[in-house]
């Protein structure tokens, strides 16, 4: 009954997703922004992508996290991929440091493919690259298709400074990410959508060692914890475990974007804190359960918040510009 009643809720929802198409709340994005400009460039970033992802897995959730880091912080501009010589760009803060290079690779390559189409050369921002990117990991994942809403320039700033706060860690509990999320537009279902992406991906033992070691005075390990999954990461994460050692976010299928987070979550195998703590209120438990019980509404509604996520400090006309090299401001 509980269940049911769920995923009539989110199916509202959706159907309400569906009723206003989103360039209808956002005109300053087209689908076919570059319509005339560059045709194919869907196909060029999409053959791009498919090369990179055979030769590495980790492609898939590097560009995905690359894209939820640059979007959180300025907006979806690309700023998270210029470079500085003194280190104080905003790729070199603290909690951009683990992003995989793989991800500013994926973006670099696509781009580099694009511009070798002579009609296509500098029309095409780095920011909308990494849109078309994500969507297309995901789908090589075997997540859902969708249109991407394009016309984004590229940011001209990145600081280090401004990365501080602006970002979920993995010790968040449900309380701190609604309100992380809340300031960006982001309601507590896009944060449940969203928080499905780590369905593909890793992470650094460090991240979750507190929760199998000496968790508080009453318990070693974090209660919310399945026993037997927590030994299974105490085997794979000792407690002077090498720091670069990671661990598949997801136990059951961690390279297919499905909605088997979302099961693990109610078995008590949610790798971090912050992802076990989606169950922690009445409705946020409801909505893992609808997900968990549903794969096609989590792709909707999933859909529904990363195209949001996209929107997020835009930057337009002369706000910004077309990088030539998305590691350096013209």
């Amino acid at each position: 009954m509980e269940t049911t009643f769920s995923i009539l809720y989110l199916l509202i929802i959706s159907l309400f997703l569906l009723i206003i198409p989103p360039n209808h709340c956002f005109p300053q994005l087209k689908h076919d922004y570059y319509r005339k400009s560059c045709p194919n460039i869907e196909s060029i970033v999409h053959h791009a992508v498919k090369k990179k992802l055979k030769q590495t897995s980790v492609t898939a959730p590097a560009t995905l996290r690359l894209f939820f880091h640059d979007c959180f912080v300025h907006g979806c501009d690309a700023s998270v991929m210029i470079a500085s010589p003194n280190g104080n760009a905003e790729k070199d803060a603290p909690d951009d440091l683990s992003l995989a290079g793989d991800g500013f690779d994926t973006v670099i390559r696509a781009k580099a493919a694009v511009d070798s189409v002579s009609r296509c050369k500098n029309k095409v921002s780095c920011a909308d690259i990494l849109a078309l990117a994500t969507r297309d990991v995901i789908l090589l994942s075997g997540g859902p298709n969708y249109k991407v809403e394009l016309g984004r320039r590229d940011g001209r700033i990145s600081r280090k400074a401004s990365v501080k706060g602006h970002l979920p860690h993995a010790h968040f509990n449900y309380n701190q990410l609604k309100a992380l999320f809340a300031t960006h537009g982001l309601s507590q279902v896009d944060l449940i959508a969203l928080s499905g992406a780590h369905t593909i991906g890793f992470s650094h033992c460090r991240q979750f060692s507190k929760r199998i070691y000496n968790y508080n005075s009453q318990s070693s390990i974090d209660p919310t914890l399945h026993q037997g999954y927590a030994k299974e990461l105490q085997l794979k994460c000792p407690r002077h475990v090498d720091p670069r050692v990671a661990v598949a976010l997801d136990p059951t299928t961690p390279l297919a974007f499905d909605n088997a987070f979302y099961k693990n979550l109610q078995q008590g195998k949610g790798l971090l804190s912050s992802d076990q703590a989606l169950l922690a209120t009445k409705k946020s438990k409801r909505v893992v359960n609808a997900f968990a019980s549903n794969n096609t509404l989590f792709e909707r509604l999933f859909v529904a918040a990363i195209t949001k996520l996209g929107r997020l400090g835009v930057k337009t006309g002369n706000h910004g510009e077309i990088r030539r090299d998305c590691r350096f401001p013209n």
